[in-house]
């Protein structure tokens, strides 16, 4: 890494707010903003981001930084990859001397996501300008997509030929691994190469960013199988859990809180065109629970498209199963309640088609109603058994599906709504589900959880005091001034319990002997390579920044009293009492005793070798 300055320019150009906005949706909390946190399973937000300070950090799991480490964290990618993004989305040039690159690892993220940018250049610039995609322009205006849409989602198309990308990458100097990582290119055993995409409308899969992690692909020849191909998964990619449209869609959902989810490219460009800005589609697979956690991070209801023959059907029931537990309105829509299209694209491309869509969108109804309806639908006329029966089958799904572990309001409506359906009361409905624990409420900002991930809470442990004074030396950094020699000493020479610490401390009086002062930015910056580093400096500072409620007084006061703590242990035991120290000291004493180790005085307070005052 090759200093601060272009870490410092892109941090200046990389407003916290706007990047993490640009990923989840945000509310604001009196001065920060608040949202559910996505590095675990949250269903409550319980991550702040705290735009004075420029840092986010997570309450429940730990996961804390400023936004290089978020963008690290979102998009698994290492600290290099995090800066060269956030200089590329601020427009901000990086200084490319000194840059150290692993000569025999192989194609990481940046290389991937770089080969597959080049590879959609070369596929829009074919398809626009060569007489080899005249087929699959004639496909795209035949589809009705207007010239606009075309640009909007980068449509492209490949040669109709073995080396066609092959070559083209290989004379921008964009080596073979690069574009086998990426899955453009195949490999056979004998080492031979050829493009992956031949003679296909292309259509590149961005990230929610805007980077294309995946192609997928038409066929023009009718002969030619499958029909639709998708790029594989790779170290970029998962079409599990990405969802086609969402960069040209997330603004539009953010903004409407709604999100409608269609089943195919053409039918996510045909809603945009048509002004539903807010479409996307799944890539050939059913909604996964990696879909519904993106979702539910960027809108408040989804409106799932499905046919209404059996294979809707069947989709709507694994629906049900991946959003069940979310806290998510989602609601079923089917054309056939307005029109006989089979799709969007067919529907819109009529006369009022926007007008019947519309319609159908407003009709959608909720997804328990519409499993729910189809129960009512089996019990038409039926007798009391088999209303028992249709109870006793669908009350354990449901249960499976996490209704004794549901929020008791949302609990309470489910099984109101089914006693409508079936006759059969509510408090019968209650008694039959088993279970009925309510998940424990999030921990408060502030609370003792801390960092979670690093085993519970230095504030509170043996490292309590020296833990308290490097988060206030973090939160007001001229302390650093009042601190006296024997402090400084302290604070560097203790054998903390948790390693990490010892690394804060160390990065922290170092930096500030070098240059006469704290910088929390620069000390955080300096952790980077330490595992866990990052994340408790910036929850240590910001735990004490909450317990003083912000004032920079109260923080002094802090640290005054660990001081007072320090000086009066020192001043009762002839030196800083250290657990650690001591009981290593104790078992280095034990084993130096050999057999007469029994005659080594008990490790207790005070006692044993080491800095404790001894036996009398």
């Amino acid at each position: 890494m090759q200093g601060n300055t272009d870490l410092d320019r892109v941090r200046e150009a990389s407003d916290i707010v706007d990047v993490i906005g640009e990923h989840v949706t945000l509310k604001p909390k009196g001065r920060e903003f608040v949202c559910l946190c996505p590095f675990h399973d949250d269903h409550n937000p319980s991550m702040y981001v705290v735009p004075h300070k420029q840092i986010f950090n997570c309450f429940v799991c730990g996961a804390a930084g400023d936004v290089f480490t978020f963008v690290e964290k979102f998009h698994s990618m290492n600290f290099r990859e995090a800066l060269e993004f956030l200089a590329e989305r601020s427009g901000v040039e990086l200084t490319r001397t000194g840059i150290n690159k692993q000569q025999n690892a192989g194609p990481g993220r940046a290389e991937i996501i770089g080969a597959n940018d080049a590879a959609c250049e070369f596929f829009c610039s074919f398809f626009h300008k060569h007489e080899g995609a005249k087929r699959a322009r004639e496909i795209a205006q035949g589809r009705g997509i207007s010239p606009e849409m075309i640009e909007k989602f980068r449509l492209g198309a490949s040669p109709d030929r073995w080396d066609g990308l092959l070559m083209t990458m290989g004379r921008k100097g964009i080596p073979v691994d690069h574009l086998v990582a990426a899955g453009l290119v195949r490999q056979k055993d004998g080492g031979k190469t050829f493009d992956n995409f031949r003679n296909r409308l292309m259509f590149p899969i961005p990230a929610q960013v805007g980077r294309v992690v995946a192609f997928g692909a038409r066929k023009i020849n009718e002969e030619d199988e499958p029909k639709y191909l998708n790029s594989p998964d790779s170290a970029v990619f998962d079409k599990s859990s990405t969802l086609y449209g969402l960069h040209q869609a997330a603004s539009a959902i953010r903004q409407s809180r709604v999100a409608i989810v269609t089943e195919g490219y053409t039918d996510v460009i045909a809603c945009h065109q048509a002004g539903f800005e807010n479409a996307i589609a799944t890539l050939g697979t059913a909604l996964t629970p990696g879909h519904a956690k993106i979702l539910r991070r960027l809108c408040d209801a989804v409106i799932l498209l499905f046919d209404a023959d059996e294979a809707g059907l069947r989709a709507a029931d694994r629906a049900t199963e991946v959003f069940f537990s979310e806290r998510l309105d989602v609601r079923v829509c089917t054309l056939s309640a307005v029109a006989d299209a089979k799709d969007p694209d067919e529907l819109l491309k009529r006369e009022g088609g926007a007008e019947a869509f519309k319609r159908a969108l407003d009709a959608s109804v909720d997804l328990l109603e519409f499993r729910f309806a189809r129960v009512k639908e089996r019990l038409s006329g039926a007798g009391p058994a088999a209303v028992q029966r249709a109870i006793e089958e669908e009350l354990p799904r449901l249960a499976e599906l996490g209704l004794h572990r549901t929020d008791p309001v949302r609990k309470r409506l489910i099984l109101q709504r089914l006693s409508s359906i079936t006759g059969v009361p509510v408090g019968t409905l209650t008694a039959s589900v088993s279970g009925g624990h309510r998940p424990s409420p999030a921990p408060a900002k502030g609370s003792d959880s801390l960092t979670p991930g690093l085993g519970g809470d230095p504030l509170r442990g043996p490292d309590g005091v020296h833990a308290t004074m490097l988060g206030c030396l973090l939160a007001n950094p001229a302390l650093w001034a009042a601190a006296t020699p024997e402090i400084r000493e302290a604070l560097r020479s203790r054998a903390y319990a948790l390693p990490v610490l010892s690394s804060i401390a160390n990065t922290l009086i170092g930096q500030a002997e070098s240059t006469g002062s704290v910088r929390s930015a620069g000390v955080i910056d300096a952790l980077r390579a330490e595992p866990g580093g990052v994340e408790l400096a910036t929850a240590l500072r910001e735990r004490v920044s909450t317990l003083a409620e912000e004032d920079q007084e109260r923080v002094r006061s802090m640290w005054e009293g660990c001081v007072r703590r320090i000086e009066s242990d020192r001043a009762r035991t002839g030196s800083e009492p250290d657990i650690m120290a001591r009981l290593q000291a104790h078992r280095r004493a034990q084993s130096a005793a050999g057999p007469d180790g029994t005659l080594v005085p008990k490790f207790g307070p005070g006692r044993g070798p080491g800095p404790g005052r001894g036996d009398p």
